[in-house]
């Protein structure tokens, strides 16, 4: 009595009398929405691999694996940190260098060399400590920096250049199941076979470590295609819905951020440099042949915040703020009249404690917002808070210029794109016809019943074609099956208009309202 999944067996051809069972699938293949709150964050940091994507989800989380926020241009913790106080808590960072980053090292009584495992000013504030073991005749070895648990090397053993080499082989390979190897130095045994002595041995009076962020550019934060990916090109893959290069403020960079937007269906958040004016924003726009739906460009008006890490009010680009926004929404919202959090001024509304405010006419914001460009202003349309005041990406097309545009067509897209692949090498028939329309129907409703699509009057707001009638034979015959998928999305209200009328001469018709209503 043979048991097989469906397909396994040729059941024309049968020949021994039995009992055959096959294992039937599913028929309909359910798709589950790709998430859309991820955010890539490209920068410099003070410790941390570089090149490397690396899941974060709180500023503690950053802190563990690429040191604290750090008061300069460019930084990646302070993009972090903005995108976190608007609500964000997936990230996906990658860290940047000009080369030039080094690794803190320290030698220990000349025995022994510890290199910190990553680059960066952070390793100097690393520390070893040496005591007798809990075992006797036995060492232990603790490696220490703030803010982490310290890691602990016990009972360690041997004399003489032996010693040495097994405090060196427990720190490199690990010294036990529950204690693996250091994520914090690498060890190197130098020569000299110098009796161990209890004491803290702090990298400070080694050679300190360099972050390598004095020379880096936007050119720097694009990065590399090639293996080993460096930069932006690093976040290929990673299922970013949102992402933003650090500062990068640098016009002729723009367009390789919007060429990646569009391959990866990632929204790109772009930023003009600080302290621009408007006329000269809309020129350098035009001429960087920045118009699609795959990025949006803030304007060069840069953002008063209050670094707490640091204790002091910095200036910092818009990216941030709105990338965290958005990763905080729904993809069909839009990020107009949406509050955003930490803001105490920008360069037009005047630094705090100044006491002058000014804020935008209504020409300032429609030769922006003409021209493709969004902008952090205050009063928003719901009242006196911060916000992003056009809610649009840098497309000149109306029908696509919107937040709402670009997100809800890469979630869609990416979706398909991760579920739909399942049909890839089935019979051409009938049967799959119908399989994938249901799929692809059941998504669908899905989003329409979550609020993500909605009707227009009684009429459904989607279509779905997959019969003999967009695939004739003539396709299917060369292994083409075709789908035709219509979807209609929901407007935002953007121009609000109310007509009043007002005046002693106005005669007002008051309908009756009944009694039990």
């Amino acid at each position: 009595m043979p048991i097989v999944q469906q397909g396994a067996l040729n059941t024309t051809a049968l020949i021994v009398p039995d009992l055959y069972v096959q294992i039937v699938p599913p028929q309909t293949l359910l798709l589950n929405g790709v998430p859309t709150d991820g955010l890539g964050v490209v920068g410099t940091a003070s410790w941390g691999p570089v090149g490397e994507p690396t899941i974060i989800g709180t500023m503690g989380d950053y802190a563990a694996r690429f040191g604290a926020v750090m008061p300069r241009k460019f930084d990646m913790g302070t993009q972090v940190a903005t995108a976190v106080q608007q609500g964000a808590g997936n990230f996906v960072c990658v860290r940047v260098t000009d080369g030039t980053d080094t690794a803190a090292t320290f030698t220990v009584l000349g025995a022994i060399a510890f290199t910190a495992l990553y680059t960066g000013s952070l390793g100097t504030q690393l520390s070893v400590t040496l005591s007798p073991g809990s075992a006797a005749s036995s060492w232990r070895l603790m490696v220490a920096l703030p803010g982490l648990n310290p890691e602990v090397y016990d009972n360690i053993k041997g004399t003489g250049a032996l010693f040495w080499s097994n405090l060196a082989n427990a720190v490199n390979n690990g010294s036990g199941v529950l204690r693996g190897a250091s994520q914090l130095v690498a060890a190197t045994v130098m020569g000299p076979a110098t009796s161990p002595v209890a004491g803290v041995f702090p990298f400070s009076t080694g050679t300190p470590g360099t972050d390598g962020a004095n020379s880096v550019t936007a050119v720097t934060l694009v990065g590399s295609d090639s293996l080993p990916r460096l930069g932006m090109y690093a976040l290929r893959a990673q299922g970013c819905a949102i992402a933003l290069l650090a500062d990068a403020d640098d016009p002729t960079q723009w367009i390789v951020q919007t060429e990646f937007g569009l391959a990866e269906s990632v929204y790109m958040i772009l930023t003009g440099p600080a302290g621009d004016n408007i006329a000269n924003a809309v020129t350098i726009k035009a001429e960087a042949g920045v118009d699609s739906y795959a990025v949006k460009l803030m304007f060069g008006d840069w953002v008063y915040w209050s670094d707490q890490a640091n204790a002091v009010i910095r200036l910092v680009s818009p990216q941030g703020f709105v990338a965290g926004r958005l990763a905080n929404l729904s993809p069909e919202q839009s990020s107009l009249n949406k509050p955003l959090y930490g803001v105490i001024g920008t360069q037009k509304s005047g630094q705090p404690g100044v006491g002058t405010a000014t804020t935008y006419a209504t020409a300032d914001l429609a030769a922006l917002l003409s021209a493709g460009i969004d902008v952090i202003a205050n009063p928003q349309p719901g009242g006196a808070y911060w916000g992003v005041r056009g809610g649009h990406n840098s497309s000149s097309n109306a029908a696509t210029n919107g937040d709402h545009y670009t997100r809800l067509t890469n979630y869609i897209s990416t979706t398909l794109a991760s579920g739909m692949g399942a049909y890839v090498g089935q019979l051409v028939n009938a049967s799959l016809f119908q399989n994938i329309r249901s799929t692809l129907l059941a998504f669908l409703n899905g989003l329409l019943s979550q609020g993500m699509l909605g009707r227009t009057a009684n009429a459904v707001p989607f279509a779905v074609v997959c019969d003999t009638s967009n695939n004739p034979a003539s396709r299917t015959g060369l292994g083409y099956v075709q789908a035709d998928v219509q979807v209609q999305y929901q407007a935002i209200n953007e121009k609000f208009i109310v007509n009043v009328q007002g005046g002693q001469t106005v005669q007002v018709s008051v309908q009756a309202i009944p009694a039990n209503a």
